[in-house]
């Protein structure tokens, strides 16, 4: 990309963003959630029509929350954070963007336990997964999605006309301004899928028969690690990345289904296609681990319950009618 490229591909996507903002500042947006003290407020793009949402990022986030039985709050409304993020938190009147960084003000805030159950090597492992899957797995799934025939991706988006094409021609701009950034971009197509195979069988030839990625018992990576395979199994409708994964890698399919299971039993109410779907914006989890010990803070509170589940039932706010944007989220 020469130097001409460059600024031309710059001014479109100024301009793209621009108008694309003005498209959404006309879209009805609800009044800022107000949240009891020791409730994190998650703030993403809105659920997705098959998983409950259409970005891995937010799904990490969210499943870190009911692994460790947190209470919180979704923000649907598609509010960026000041850092140009999404999807971020907000913890008493705290805000912090990025997914891994508001996990680890999480795990500080709440006192979260660290994870006992895992050695040295086992910790330093799972780091690395971590950064297969977000930073490299992830890049190959961009540019297969949005590089090519763009028809799974205008089924996945809720918009008709102008908006979605605008929507459509933002994200494929970004997204191949930022491979080549980041160099992966710059690799031919065969060259990329040779990357995104040898990830999955990686994440796969580790995974062998555990049940979690890290042995018996789940780990803040399986968090990061089942956000990216549910947009594979469930998005990436016939695109080769779930097509390689159903025939060739069996055990990543039972594993995701099991992490669904285990954390998201109201799976059907949160995806736009679920035959009970409600909109849970605002909608208050775990509200029993709501209140205040002596320290004025809730960490006694927090954890998992008796078997390590999500509980099935949940708090909610009545009151809410708001259908948030969806978008397919930046890597955060």
């Amino acid at each position: 990309m020469d130097i001409t490229s460059s600024l031309v591909a710059a001014f479109v996507g100024i301009l793209t963003v621009v108008l694309i903002g003005y498209l959404y500042s006309r879209s009805r947006r609800p009044a800022r959630l107000k949240a009891p003290r020791g409730v994190v407020i998650l703030y993403q793009i809105g659920r997705g029509p098959r998983a409950p949402s259409v970005s891995p990022f937010p799904m990490k986030l969210e499943t870190f929350l009911r692994m460790h039985n947190i209470p919180y709050m979704n923000d649907h409304s598609g509010q960026f954070s000041k850092k140009g993020k999404t999807p971020w938190i907000e913890l008493d009147g705290r805000a912090i963007a990025d997914s891994q960084l508001a996990i680890e003000y999480m795990k500080t805030a709440f006192r979260l336990p660290a994870e006992a159950h895992l050695t040295l090597e086992q910790r330093a492992a799972a780091r690395g997964f971590l950064k297969l899957t977000e930073e490299n797995l992830y890049w190959t799934m961009c540019i297969d999605f949005f590089g090519g025939d763009l028809q799974e991706a205008r089924r996945l988006f809720p918009y008709t006309g102008l908006k979605l094409w605008m929507t459509l021609t933002l994200l494929r701009l970004v997204i191949k301004l930022e491979t080549w950034g980041h160099g992966i971009g710059r690799h031919s197509s065969e060259e990329v899928w040779d990357i995104a195979v040898k990830d999955m069988t990686a994440l796969s030839d580790f995974l062998g028969t555990k049940p979690f990625l890290m042995g018996e018992e789940p780990s803040e990576v399986d968090c990061a690690v089942f956000g990216m395979l549910a947009q594979i199994y469930w998005h990436m409708q016939g695109q080769r990345h779930q097509v390689y994964m159903k025939e060739n890698l069996p055990n990543l399919v039972d594993y995701t289904v099991r992490m669904k299971t285990k954390y998201w039993p109201d799976w059907d109410t949160i995806t736009l296609e679920g035959a009970n779907y409600t909109n849970d914006h605002g909608k208050l989890y775990c509200p029993e681990k709501v209140g205040t010990n002596e320290n004025g803070n809730i960490s006694e509170k927090v954890g998992t319950n008796d078997n390590g589940n999500f509980p099935e039932q949940v708090g909610a706010n009545d009151n809410v009618s708001f259908s948030g944007p969806v978008g397919y989220g930046n890597n955060s």
